[in-house]
């Protein structure tokens, strides 16, 4: 079969194009055709080595597939031969809390991806794709869709009428777009884009600001508020805009921190943590049982995932690139056949 493999952590450019043997099925195991994959800004860490030492190279990249289910071994009853899935993330947390042994079970990071013609994994790491969405739309859910619904429905109980900050318009952001309005929530949106803003508009941003233009964007979100602030901010900067977010979220509001778009190196002030009562919560991705309550949300209400742009799989390399611009809106994906 044909694989990319990342033959070491010195960026996008170790991505190489291989012949390697069709994987061998284990009691339990499925072997899925993959159709489509989809990338994610922590592809790029890893790519890059700057995602932990717990990645072993060479590796095949990517969390993030969808396929269909051409073989199963003995002990298989989840999932039957036809059926189209996709792999969780981490492909050894089913439900409950995440653990230190289920973090070790990240697809492209520490355990090989999905970014080959096939892959084998165990029929506990995979669910169902929604009836009404592709292979290239089912492709972008397991690592940001995922993690917004645990931030704003799992870990957030969003409820009709909250308020919502979202930084940016990558794949998280995106899809906390959409489920916070399928919620029934107010959504602000930052871009330094207009054409951004204009596009998550029309997707049902309530209010939009641009970054470059009003730099102090806190501000205008806690005047959009009626001066109290927001119920719950999707932060997907780092310690570039948490200062900010710290001061656009209201008094005992939420901060869900997911990315280190903006870095992570400086220092932060815990003040506002603590006088504002804020809960600050990490989100990494999230459990098995949260992607099936989402996907079954997505079902009933026939959400339709945002795509900004497919590569074939010869393009890989390109797709990495467009990724590394930031010019996407929504997501990147890679289609297979």
């Amino acid at each position: 079969m044909k694989a990319y493999v990342l033959a070491s952590n010195t960026g996008i450019d170790a991505l190489t194009f291989s012949d390697r043997p069709e994987p061998q099925l284990s009691v339990g195991q499925v072997l899925i055709k993959v159709k489509a994959v989809s990338l994610n800004y922590r592809d790029l860490l890893v790519a890059e080595g700057a995602y932990g030492s717990g990645v072993k190279y060479p590796l095949i990249p990517l969390s993030d597939g969808a396929g269909e289910v051409v073989a199963i071994a003995p002990g298989v009853t989840r999932v039957k031969i036809g059926d189209r899935v996709a792999g969780t993330f981490f492909q050894d947390w089913i439900a409950g809390a995440l653990t230190r042994a289920a973090m070790k079970s990240d697809l492209g990071g520490a355990i090989d991806g999905m970014l080959a013609e096939y892959v084998v994994l165990h029929q506990d790491g995979l669910v169902i794709l929604p009836d009404h969405l592709s292979y290239i739309q089912g492709a972008t859910l397991p690592c940001a869709a995922v993690t917004a619904w645990h931030a704003l429905v799992t870990k957030g109980n969003i409820t009709e009428g909250n308020s919502v900050l979202v930084l940016g318009t990558g794949g998280v952001s995106i899809f906390a777009l959409l489920f916070a309005k399928l919620y029934g929530a107010r959504v602000i949106i930052t871009s330094s884009s207009d054409g951004k803003l204009a596009k998550a508009k029309n997707l049902g941003a309530d209010e939009t600001i641009n970054t470059k233009i009003t730099p102090d964007w806190e501000k205008q979100v806690y005047e959009l508020t009626n001066r109290t602030g927001v119920d719950h901010v999707v932060e997907v900067g780092g310690t570039g805009t948490l200062p900010k977010s710290l001061q656009a979220v209201r008094i005992g509001g939420r901060v869900s921190l997911i990315g280190v778009l903006s870095g992570r190196n400086d220092a932060i002030d815990p003040m506002p943590i603590l006088v504002k009562s804020i809960t600050v919560q990490g989100i990494y991705v999230g459990s098995r049982k949260m992607f099936e309550a989402m996907n079954h949300a997505i079902q009933e209400n026939q959400l339709q995932p945002v795509i900004d742009r497919v590569f074939p799989f010869s393009e890989a390399k390109a797709a990495y690139n467009y990724l590394k611009s930031g010019a996407h809106f929504g997501k990147v994906v890679i289609e297979l056949d």
